[in-house]
């Protein structure tokens, strides 16, 4: 018998006949030549197509969309460097601190959705006066926020008086009044909480 050559080389399977270049060797009217040992696991699909039917490419998975970074972070503006005691204006310090925290920050966020701006005071005095002090405070930020172009779909402002102390600091009543305002300080603050997507 003569046995023409297929086009297609199949190593490795002993369940055809191959020339002596690796080819597949086929009849004179194209059917493969197989082995006693072939069995249709080892059928390939030039020579048993109903048997092996050539897989499509599964097509590639589109890649997700890349979820962009949050841009959200809190600062707290702090210390009588920033407010002096029982008052809301803004020092240069306290401007500064929040060019280098909050301003420099903005940078990296794609917009900000959401700026809550919360005034606190020490608990010296009365709950009426420090209520409307932390508000003025919070007040002050914002507007120093606003001049350095700091824009929010939503900026909050609130006062939290003297009702939020930072946890930790513990100054007895009993110290001298110039000592128990310095060891206050902390609680003297403005937090500063930014919320939106990252660029």
């Amino acid at each position: 018998m003569s046995a023409s050559i297929a086009l297609a080389q199949v190593p490795n399977n002993d369940g055809y006949l191959f020339d002596t270049r690796g080819l597949v060797a086929k009849s004179g009217f194209g059917l493969c030549w197989k082995t006693t040992r072939w069995t249709p696991a080892m059928a390939i699909a030039e020579c048993d197509p109903e048997l092996k039917k050539a897989e499509a490419p599964k097509p590639a998975a589109p890649a997700a969309p890349a979820k962009p970074k949050a841009c959200n972070f809190t600062y707290s503006l702090q210390n009588d460097a920033t407010f002096a005691f029982g008052k809301a204006d803004l020092s240069a310090a306290g401007k500064d601190q929040l060019d280098k925290n909050v301003i420099a920050k903005l940078d990296s966020c794609a917009s900000v959705k959401l700026m809550l701006i919360t005034g606190h005071t020490d608990r010296i005095g009365s709950h009426g006066a420090n209520q409307k002090l932390s508000e003025k405070r919070a007040d002050a930020v914002k507007a120093y926020l606003a001049g350095k172009g700091a824009k929010a779909d939503t900026v909050d402002t609130m006062g939290a008086g003297k009702t939020q102390p930072v946890p930790g600091v513990k100054c007895d009543d009993k110290l001298p009044r110039k000592k128990l305002i310095e060891c206050l300080a902390p609680n003297r603050r403005v937090v500063v909480e930014v919320q939106g997507p990252g660029k």
